[in-house]
C-alpha cells in the first residue's frame, strides 16, 4: 500500500490538493452537539477543525508543524474564542485541556502541504533537502540513511515501509554513501528508481516505501499515534467520541487492535478474580468505514482511507503499554525531541 493523507504519490509527481478526508463521515462520527469541546490533535490545513465550527463546536486544535499553526492564526483570529491552537504532538493532546472533552478526532499522517514543500524533504517529486521532520527538532532523514547500520536500514525500510527489497535497497545506500553521504531527495529516489525500476502501470514510485518508512521513523509516528489514543482515552468524558482516520496497514492496525483491546472485557492477569477484571474503557461505533468511489473519484487521496470510531464509557481510563500496542521495535533515533 502505501500512502498518507490519502494515498499514492504519483508516479509522474503530479500536484495534489489537500482535501480533508471522509470529512461527512467523520463529522457522521462525531456527532456533535452545540457548544461540544472537541480536540483536533492532527490540524494539517484545518479541513476537520472548520467543518466542527461550522456546527458550533469549540476546538483546540494541535500540529506539531509550526508552518501549519502559523498558516492557521486566521482562522483562530476569526473563530471569535471558539478555536485555540497548540503547537503540539497529538500524543500529549490531553494535557492541552482543563476539562474532559466530548471529542477527540485524528486524521494520521503526513499533509500534502508538507508533500508539496521542496524544501521540507518529504516528497522526491521536487529536489529538497532530506529532512522530513514534523517539527523543529531532532535527527532528519539524512542522519538515518547517512549513520545507521545495515541491519537498521533494512529493518526501517521494511517495517515502516512495508518493502520487500528492503534489504537489497539498504545495501545499496551503504554503499553509495561511502563515496558520498545522502542529502538530497532526488539523489536517494534515484538510486532506488535506477536499481527497481517501476513496472509497467504500477501506480508508485519505486521510491515512495522506503520514503515513507523514512518519515515515519524520523517523526516516530507510530509511537506518536499510541501516545495519542491513551491520551483520547484520558481526557474523553464518559459518552465522548474518538475518530481516527488512517491511511496505511501499519497506523490502522494500531488504531484496530486499540479499539478492541478497550472495548473488551479483560483481567489484567489470568490469576485474578473475575471482581477485578478491567472494565471496558470504549465501545466500538460499527466497523472500519472506507470513502464512497464517488469521493475516491474526486479525491484519489482517500483510496487507502479507513475510518475508525468508539465511543467512551465511565469506566476509569486504562494503563498504557506500548508492548500491547503491537509497535514494531525500531533502532532509537537517539535524541531528545524539542518539537
Amino acid at each position: 500500500m502505501m500512502a498518507d493523507h490519502g494515498g499514492d504519490m504519483p508516479a509522474d509527481g503530479g500536484p495534489v490538493r489537500h482535501i480533508p478526508v471522509m470529512l461527512a463521515e467523520v463529522m457522521a462520527a462525531l456527532a456533535l452537539k452545540p457548544d461540544a469541546l472537541v480536540i483536533d490533535g492532527t490540524f494539517g490545513a484545518g479541513g476537520y477543525t472548520r467543518a466542527m465550527l461550522a456546527a458550533g463546536a469549540r476546538v483546540i486544535a494541535l500540529d506539531r508543524d509550526p508552518e501549519a499553526i502559523a498558516a492557521g492564526r486566521a482562522l483562530e483570529a476569526e473563530s471569535a474564542g471558539r478555536l485555540r491552537l497548540v503547537e503540539d504532538r497529538f500524543a500529549k493532546l490531553d494535557t492541552r485541556s482543563d476539562e474532559p472533552v466530548d471529542a477527540v478526532v485524528l486524521d494520521v499522517g503526513v499533509s500534502s502541504m508538507q508533500l508539496d514543500q521542496a524544501e521540507r524533504g518529504f516528497s522526491f517529486r521536487q529536489d529538497g533537502p532530506l529532512d522530513m521532520r514534523m517539527g523543529r527538532g531532532g535527527p532528519d532523514a539524512a542522519h538515518v540513511v547517512n549513520q545507521y547500520k545495515l541491519g537498521d536500514l533494512a529493518r526501517v525500510i521494511g517495517l515502516l515501509g512495508e518493502e520487500r527489497n528492503a534489504g537489497r535497497i539498504a545495501r545499496l545506500i551503504v554503499q553509495r554513501r561511502q563515496q558520498a553521504p545522502f542529502t538530497r531527495t532526488k539523489d536517494l529516489a534515484s538510486l532506488i528508481a535506477t536499481a527497481f525500476p517501476a513496472r509497467p502501470g504500477e501506480r508508485i514510485h519505486p521510491a515512495t516505501r522506503t520514503f515513507q518508512a523514512l518519515r515515519i521513523h524520523v517523526n516516530d509516528e507510530l509511537g506518536e499515534l499510541v501516545g495519542a489514543l491513551a491520551a483520547a482515552e484520558r481526557i474523553l468524558k464518559p459518552g465522548g467520541r474518538l475518530v481516527v482516520v488512517s491511511f496505511h496497514s501499519l497506523e490502522d492496525r494500531i488504531v484496530k487492535r486499540f479499539m478492541a483491546q478497550r472495548s473488551e472485557t479483560s483481567a489484567t492477569s489470568r490469576h485474578m478474580p473475575a471482581a477485578q477484571d478491567v472494565q471496558p474503557t470504549f465501545r466500538k461505533l460499527g466497523g472500519v468505514k472506507t470513502a464512497t468511489e464517488a469521493e475516491i473519484e474526486a479525491n484519489p487521496r482517500a483510496r487507502s482511507a479507513k475510518l475508525r470510531a468508539c465511543e467512551r464509557t465511565d469506566a476509569p481510563a486504562g494503563r498504557h503499554d506500548s508492548h500491547a500496542s503491537g509497535l514494531p521495535k525500531l533502532p532509537e533515533l537517539f535524541t531528545l525531541r524539542r518539537d
